[in-house]
């Protein structure tokens, strides 16, 4: 008998879907899990300090310019808004602590109206942020 010697023409081929699926999955998860920082959205002269700490889970962040001028999320926004401003954020993304960058030149009394409506917007820690010194 003569042996008969059959060839596939076809190649062995890899199934990507399963992959790319696992890929799409860890995708969304690393979108769903990450904590986006909101900024305040302009620069400011921070004051120099010698001793200072790292806030690692803080998302708001509230500066405040040597003209008076309060930003919040980018944008400016008026004393008497801040506390709204706050429970509107703290809405989107839950926290436990506010940090403030407050010019150097800025005025005590503007600074303290600032952490008294993050206090009544229910954030009892409040950070101020300082240059390295």
């Amino acid at each position: 008998m003569a042996r008969k010697r059959i060839r596939e023409s076809e190649e062995a081929v890899i199934d990507m879907t399963p992959m790319l699926d696992i890929v799409f999955i860890m995708l969304i998860f690393f979108i769903v899990t990450t904590s986006f920082v909101k900024e305040a959205g302009i620069e400011v002269n921070k004051p120099k300090a010698a001793n200072q700490t790292t806030q690692k889970n803080a998302n708001i962040f509230v500066a405040i310019k040597d003209n008076g001028e309060i930003w919040l999320d980018k944008g400016r926004v008026d004393i008497e808004r801040v506390g709204a401003r706050i429970e509107k954020l703290l809405a989107e993304q839950p926290t436990d602590v506010v940090i403030i960058q407050a010019d150097k030149d800025a005025k005590h009394g503007v600074v303290v109206k600032v952490m008294d409506a993050i206090k009544e917007a229910g954030i009892d820690r409040i950070s101020i942020a300082a240059a390295k010194g």
